[in-house]
């Protein structure tokens, strides 16, 4: 594979006498497009997760047009087959041009049809398509049944083109900003099955009328020949923002460690408190708020409360099945703990080959973690349902700092498709709400820790000071976000179980995500592997 032509022009001309409209159903045509170019263009593009899997061949599943007023194009669903005996599926609508200005890069195939020269390309290339999609959603109508479904949200009100634009920085969608006011994400890995992103979104903005999301404003499904429902597209308001809340926390946890040398203080008369003890502003130390600064902490409840009220509109339902709260049951036991073995035996294996990547403090926690493995595995199997109260719910499932938008003193929630790992139907069990809160933890973890890394060279304490610090400024964080976070679902009634419980989930889940964050790091940085290791620490040790 890695022979093939990396670029449409080295390709030779293909001719066709069929017209654009019916040139899929050319047999010679499919083959040569799916086994001769796509495969050299498909694994160079941005958004193609396969890279570190060996490509076998390409199918092509479903095709169908996304037409206007006699302008054509077609959505192609490719069947990535790979040695290693998966599959993955991919989106990708094409255009036909003859400008021959057009983009270099953009082309996928030179070809004459019916003696018209010119390139195949990805329509999203394409301004003439990207206003077609945008007049398609904003003028969809209710019920549409037909194979392609555009849909449009009560809230889209505005049906004017005026401009599009690729909104950069993609990696496994491709996002365009149209009128400087809504982006329409194109999802390119699909499932047969609907996206929790738009589900989500549709569902918290259109049912719930929650304010921290981008409002849901159409979409587009397809429902393949199997029927199943697959979304190609998700367009949402475009919220002006300052970054995200990684980038936020960064900054103001570089200036908290820059004040301990500048305010001279001991970090070994710094007070402490106990883990996931719940806390007020009031509850925390005078010496910690002129260390750390009051607005801070001020943010981190401001962000607990959007969690919370999240949770409550997803917690909140009872006529949709998709969405209505659930307790804990056998089926959901033995699902999570076939899940969690699975990934604990695999972390063990990756960790046994990484020790000697290891020195200093990760070492030693590499090896605490491989001394303990049982307790820990029992950690795990230990998960008796029969004592739980609580209910599950939807949830974020892939919650972190880089998730949430910082506007204005506020912070919005943004990308619902789940964790990458799992799969779309594992992305849809319901869990406990505080999956979502022990991911912002872990961020907030990785946070203190990425900046004491990437500043190391700033600060005059070494490392293992800086460290305890960070780690009794984490303490302060989560038991002021849980205190915050708490209050504001109880009283709304969100049953999240009782406070041993809540401790129990917290925990459990806190160790289910340091330890799938443990792969990560070990096989792509492990200098970082410090800090799940210790959060894992953290956890067997309390």
């Amino acid at each position: 594979m890695t022979d093939k032509a990396s670029t449409a022009s080295a390709n030779p001309l293909f001719k066709s006498n069929d017209s654009w409209e019916v040139l899929l159903d050319n047999e010679g045509f499919v083959k040569t497009f799916l086994s001769d170019v796509l495969e050299a263009y498909i694994v160079q593009q941005r958004w193609y997760g396969g890279k570190s899997s060996r490509l076998k061949y390409i199918e092509l599943a479903e095709y169908f047009k996304i037409q206007q007023h006699g302008e054509v194009y077609f959505g192609l669903i490719l069947e990535v087959n790979f040695v290693e005996a998966f599959y993955q599926h991919y989106f990708l609508p094409i255009a036909f041009v003859t400008d021959e200005n057009f983009g270099q890069k953009d082309r996928i195939l030179p070809i004459s049809i019916q003696n018209q020269k010119g390139y195949i390309i990805d329509a999203i290339n394409l301004e003439s398509f990207r206003k077609l999609v945008f007049e398609r959603i904003a003028t969809a109508e209710p019920k549409d049944t037909t194979k392609v479904q555009y849909h449009k949200s009560h809230l889209f009100k505005n049906k004017t083109y005026e401009s599009s634009r690729f909104m950069g920085l993609e990696q496994s969608n491709t996002s365009l900003v149209y009128n400087e006011k809504y982006v329409l994400k194109f999802f390119r890995r699909i499932f047969p099955n609907k996206n929790p992103d738009y589900e989500m979104s549709r569902f918290l903005s259109e049912k719930k009328e929650f304010k921290n999301t981008p409002a849901y404003l159409g979409s587009i499904n397809l429902v393949d020949s199997e029927n199943n429902n697959i979304t190609i597209g998700l367009m949402q308001d475009m919220i002006p923002n300052e970054g995200d809340a990684w980038d936020y926390m960064l900054k103001e946890l570089h200036n908290v460690f820059s004040i301990l040398a500048y305010k001279k203080i001991n970090i070994d008369t710094l007070p402490n408190t106990e883990l996931y003890q719940r806390l007020t502003i009031e509850d925390i130390p005078p010496q910690i708020i002129d260390w750390a600064g009051l607005n801070l902490f001020n943010q981190v409840k401001t962000l607990a409360i959007r969690t919370a009220e999240m949770h409550i509109a997803l917690g909140s339902e009872f006529e949709e099945t998709a969405f209505t709260p659930a307790h804990y049951n056998g089926d959901y036991t033995v699902w999570l703990k076939n899940k969690m073995l699975y990934q604990f035996q695999n972390r063990l294996n990756v960790i046994e080959n990484s020790l000697d990547k290891l020195d200093g403090l990760a070492s030693t926690l590499a090896q605490e973690f491989l001394d303990k493995k049982n307790s820990i595995r029992k950690r795990f199997v230990n998960f008796d349902w029969t004592k739980l109260k609580g209910e599950r719910i939807r949830v974020h499932g892939d919650y972190h700092l880089g998730q949430i938008l910082v506007k204005d003193k506020d912070f919005y929630i943004i990308d619902f498709e789940g964790e990458p790992e799992s799969t779309i139907r594992d992305r849809k069990v319901k869990q406990p709400p505080l999956k979502d809160v022990a991911g912002l933890f872990r961020s907030f973890h990785y946070a203190i820790y990425a900046t004491i890394f990437n500043n190391q060279e700033s600060y005059p304490s070494n490392q293992d000071n800086l460290f305890k610090a960070g780690e009794i400024l984490y303490r302060y964080i989560t038991g002021l976000f849980l205190g915050a976070y708490v209050t504001e679902t109880q009283n709304e009634n969100l049953n999240l179980g009782y406070n041993q419980e809540r401790i129990f989930i917290l925990k459990y889940c806190l160790l289910e995500k340091a330890v799938y964050e443990l792969g990560y790091e070990l096989n792509s940085r492990p200098k970082w592997a410090v800090i799940p290791l210790k959060g894992i620490s953290n956890i067997i040790n309390h």
